[in-house]
């Protein structure tokens, strides 16, 4: 969750979606997602927003990304949560979102050390969707950056640079990692 903006909420929670205009006569409205987990919105579900209100969906469109909340049910009530963000934790998250194999929430990802080899590159700062494709912000080790080197980089979260992600010992092992840093 981003901190750019005044809220009550604490770093535990995560923006999942943001309301959008209102369809219809019933106070449906448009559902912008920002999760790779739509499954976790269905009638029941309930979110917090900003300011701490907590909404339920009363129900969900995935094919037209529509929403309809209960309590909301004029076009004129559900007018005043245009562009409210949606919230959950990151416990219901990984209750609500299952995970194959190999995969990772990114909030997971966030402040592991990226090493290559030996070398510690820095730590993963951030995860930045540019268009279809995930790429790891890094804050680069301090040490680096005393050698001149730029304070962050990316790193394209794909399997040709990202070896491997262990949340145990808190490590994402790359390979090219310190060519991208050194042409950034």
């Amino acid at each position: 969750m981003s901190n750019r903006f005044r809220n009550t909420l604490s770093s535990d929670w995560l923006h999942v979606a943001t309301l959008g205009r209102t369809v219809g006569l019933k106070g449906d409205m448009k559902l912008n997602l920002h999760t790779d987990f739509p499954e976790q919105f269905s009638a029941g579900s309930t979110f917090t927003l900003e300011n701490g209100t907590v909404v339920t969906f009363e129900s969900y469109s995935p094919e037209r990304e529509i929403v309809r909340l209960k309590g909301y049910t004029t076009p004129e009530a559900a007018k005043a949560l245009t562009n409210a963000k949606l919230f959950t934790t990151k416990e219901a998250t990984r209750e609500r979102c299952g995970l194959e194999e190999g995969e990772f929430f990114w909030f997971d990802l966030i402040g592991l050390s990226v090493a290559e080899g030996e070398m510690k590159l820095g730590s993963v700062q951030e995860i930045e969707r540019i268009g279809a494709q995930d790429y790891l912000l890094v804050a680069t080790d301090p040490a680096l950056v005393a050698r001149g080197l730029p304070a962050t980089f990316l790193i394209p979260y794909i399997d040709h640079y990202v070896i491997e992600c262990d949340t145990e010992t808190k490590t994402v092992r790359v390979r090219g990692g310190l060519d991208l840093l050194e042409a950034s």
